[in-house]
């Protein structure tokens, strides 16, 4: 079928008159599905999200990403988090519409634009709503998709599984990384203990970067809502101050965590904590360069990603390491220290 009538066919699954649709528009900002806005005769708009087929390459975790994006959706809605509202969805690739979920269309726009002091305002609301979102708790850990498996009893088995996942992709596709995968699988089990410490699963967006955060521009700038939790897992809050600060140190943001704190958040990294906020960084990190490989990226995203991910990679890799283990300390790492705030930012 083609998009119109595919359009037409998700709005009368929703119960809405298919002759309502106006206009279809492209939405960028998406790397994995295809995203496209639906205007209907009486001035509504939602966002409609198609995933790939089943037959393109990806990542082994990436798998019915949209039952993750509707799981999103709900939760944050059952503590006043502004979100999309899920209107539709249909997770059987033999539906008559195909895969897809049909959101509610969220007000804002990207943080250009914003004073240092409207900018620290937003942070410190974005830190109460993130505290709000860890207050949920979910069935068990891990991906809800069922990609990798059932949910699991214990964080330990469910993100070592993940992460596993993710050095297998790489193997797979024979990604490029700034180390050997078995070293980087070495290196990462000296974090495993501290998994033990999480006992309850916790809502986790794992994608929060400024691009999925909208920012209502008014009198008064406001977080408009938060989108795009595709990619949500159930497991430690911890991890989600990794994209929080992308290629920076959440630890820094002292707007998000006064404003994480006065919701009922923990913003101090106990040592156990920090040993796994260098672990949830490494994990990120590798995604994002092995995904280069399915997602056939150009060259000139490979190499912003080896020339800025990268050195992150290591430099969580030594963390979680002990730069004093040996007598190695990675060129990889002082290249970091010595670069300082050049890295800090967002991925687009």
């Amino acid at each position: 079928m083609d998009a119109e009538e595919r359009a037409r066919l998700v709005l009368a699954a929703a119960g809405l008159p298919p002759e309502s649709l106006a206009e279809r528009l492209p939405l960028g900002g998406g790397t994995y599905n295809t995203v496209e806005e639906l205007r209907l005769t009486d001035g509504t708009r939602l966002v409609l999200k198609i995933p790939p087929p089943s037959t393109v390459p990806g990542l082994s975790h990436e798998r019915d990403l949209l039952v993750g994006e509707a799981a999103f959706c709900h939760a944050a809605g059952t503590v006043g988090v502004p979100a999309p509202g899920v209107v539709g969805a249909a997770f059987d690739e033999s539906a008559p519409t195909g895969r897809h979920v049909l959101l509610s269309h969220c007000p804002g726009a990207g943080w250009e634009g914003l004073t240092p002091e409207r900018k620290a305002g937003v942070r410190r609301e974005l830190g109460g709503l993130v505290a709000r979102l860890h207050q949920v708790t979910g069935p068990g850990f891990g991906y809800p998709t069922g990609a990798l498996g059932p949910l699991a009893p214990d964080w330990r088995t469910a993100f070592t599984t993940m992460y596993e996942a993710v050095l297998d992709d790489a193997r797979r596709y024979e990604a490029w990384l700034p180390r050997p995968v078995d070293e980087v699988a070495r290196t990462a089990r000296h974090a495993y203990d501290a998994l033990d410490e999480v006992t309850v699963p916790r809502l986790v967006h794992f994608d929060l970067w400024d691009g999925n955060i909208l920012v209502e521009h008014g009198a008064s700038a406001r977080v408009g809502a938060l989108i795009d939790g595709e990619r949500m897992f159930w497991g430690d809050p911890v991890a989600d101050l990794v994209s929080l600060a992308l290629l920076g140190d959440i630890r820094q943001d002292t707007d998000f965590l006064a404003g994480y704190q006065e919701a009922g958040g923990d913003p101090h990294l106990s040592p156990g904590a920090a040993r796994r906020y260098a672990l949830y960084r490494s994990y990120l990190y590798l995604i994002m360069l092995v995904e280069t490989v399915p997602r056939e990226a150009d060259a000139d995203d490979i190499a912003w990603r080896r020339e800025r991910v990268a050195p992150h990679l290591t430099a969580a890799l030594d963390e979680l390491g002990g730069a004093g283990r040996g007598t190695r300390v990675s060129a990889d790492r002082r290249e970091v220290l010595a670069r300082g705030a050049r890295h800090e930012g967002s991925t687009p």
